[in-house]
């Protein structure tokens, strides 16, 4: 497929419309296109891993890897983020929640003691290094209480896994906003839900960007608060028109 030479300045959502996860593919291949080769074979074979775990799974109308690749667009080119270990991460963020067992049989040494999930962190710590492995499990949720409320279990992991993470917080809230945005494409019951569990987290991710330790740019600071402004605006109009 010829792509014009104008993808890198297209927004995500128009590539997505138009050419769909080849565009998104090529977007990220010539983001990555500035990181020297080791770097930039790092950043290759995390997306190659990712696509091999969500090979078969689906977003609504699209494959989940075309949120992955968006996450980690975003985070380069949007928050002007260089740090290899962090994008790594943002496209690995879902592997230890949505396959940990299929993840951890990866790891090519000894089989680690732990969880299944503990195991698949220890397997992207042998691939990628610990702190890519620690920035995943950050934004990976926990096995929830079935007693307690699931949302507010959800927020509170966010709160308390964020508030020592501030990498981790670059990569949730750009996994926010594509979330966000996402809640438009989404019909049926689904889609309250969805604005029930997001909305109440658009504050919590504003004070946590807000902090000094969030290591962006002030631009970039007030580039994410006018996307979370537009998130609660799509939140309000799906919960308080009901």
């Amino acid at each position: 497929m010829d792509f014009p030479s104008y993808l890198g300045t297209m927004p995500m959502h128009a590539i997505t419309e138009i050419y769909g996860e080849a565009g998104l593919r090529e977007r990220y291949r010539r983001e990555i296109e500035r990181f020297a080769p080791p770097d930039r074979d790092r950043l290759a074979a995390a997306l190659e891993l990712a696509s091999q775990l969500h090979r078969e799974d689906r977003r609504v109308r699209e494959p989940y890897v075309n949120h992955l690749l968006r996450v980690a667009i975003r985070i380069m080119h949007h928050y002007e983020v260089s740090d290899v270990d962090v994008i790594a991460a943002a496209v690995l963020h879902d592997t230890v929640e949505d396959h940990p067992g299929e993840l951890a049989d990866l790891a090519d040494g000894p089989r680690h003691p732990g969880t299944t999930s503990e195991r698949a962190v220890a397997a992207l710590a042998e691939r990628f290094g610990e702190r890519v492995a620690g920035l995943v499990s950050a934004v990976t949720n926990p096995e929830y209480d079935p007693s307690s409320d699931k949302h507010e279990q959800y927020r509170e992991h966010v709160r308390t896994s964020l508030d020592r993470e501030p990498w981790a917080r670059v990569i949730k809230v750009s996994d926010f906003t594509d979330n966000g945005v996402g809640v438009i494409h989404t019909t049926g019951p689904k889609v309250e839900r969805l604005a029930t569990k997001y909305r109440p987290m658009v504050p919590v991710l504003r004070e946590l960007v807000g902090r000094p330790d969030t290591p962006l740019s002030r631009l970039v600071k007030q580039h994410i608060f006018r996307h979370l402004d537009l998130a609660e605006e799509r939140f309000a109009a799906i919960l308080d028109g009901r």
